[in-house]
């Protein structure tokens, strides 16, 4: 009787052993999941950035009395919303046109990448951006700026504006949305093109750099661009 008194001792005290020790394991595992395993969740969840919104071949128009004012065409679109900011994304490029009350086209931009914050009133595009206006003067840069706020658009980048009878090249630009009153920061030279030899360039003269002073055009009866 004391030989069967002390087995059955000695089996519920492992019993109690083998208890505890799964109740610590379970507390350890449970403790050393929620200060690292569980935070690293939640910050993947929270960098993880999904959008609300996406289209593909996706193309608008807007309009203002029932004309149209602008067209807007992409390949791809994506929409976001994190924290209370709003922007739309263009991973693989767009093209913005304006258009007068004749369905002429006055201005367009496009870019290989562009994205545009709502709230912020500004775009930003990147990568071939390309900035026409209604005279034909063309704005080539591989990034640019554009506040609708404050109607201007610039850039601390390479830029090169090509015109009927010139190219002129420098680092850095400031304008009006319209490109119509522009200033290169920092110019680096003009190209003349003879226009009557089948466009083809003539050799830089050595004259100085053309001054960084705001460069003027005669502006066209169509009012300000603006891409809303």
């Amino acid at each position: 009787m004391k030989i069967r008194k002390l087995d059955s001792r000695i089996f519920q005290h492992i019993k109690n052993i083998y208890i505890a020790v799964l109740v610590m394991g379970t507390a350890i595992l449970f403790y050393a999941c929620n200060n690292n395993n569980i935070d690293k969740i939640q910050a993947f969840n929270t960098q993880e950035n999904l959008p609300i919104q996406e289209a593909i071949n996706f193309e608008t128009i807007y309009t203002d009395s029932g004309q149209v004012r602008f067209s807007l065409k992409t390949p791809k679109l994506l929409r976001f919303e994190n924290d209370g900011k709003e922007y739309t994304e263009f991973p693989i490029g767009m093209q913005l046109i304006k258009y007068d009350a004749n369905q002429n086209i006055i201005s367009s931009i496009t870019a290989d990448y562009a994205k545009q914050f709502v709230k912020d009133s500004k775009w930003e595009a990147k990568n071939n951006v390309v900035v026409t206006n209604a005279q034909g003067d063309s704005l080539k840069t591989e990034h640019l700026i554009w506040e609708e706020k404050t109607e201007k658009i610039y850039t601390e980048e390479f830029v090169r504006i090509i015109r009927d009878n010139q190219t002129i090249t420098g680092i850095g630009l400031v304008s009006d949305q319209d490109m119509l009153n522009w200033k290169i920061k920092n110019p680096q030279g003009t190209i003349l093109i003879d226009v009557d030899k089948s466009n083809a360039p003539v050799e830089p003269d050595k004259q100085p750099a053309p001054p960084a002073d705001m460069h003027k055009s005669k502006q066209p009866e169509t009012q300000k661009l603006q891409f809303k």
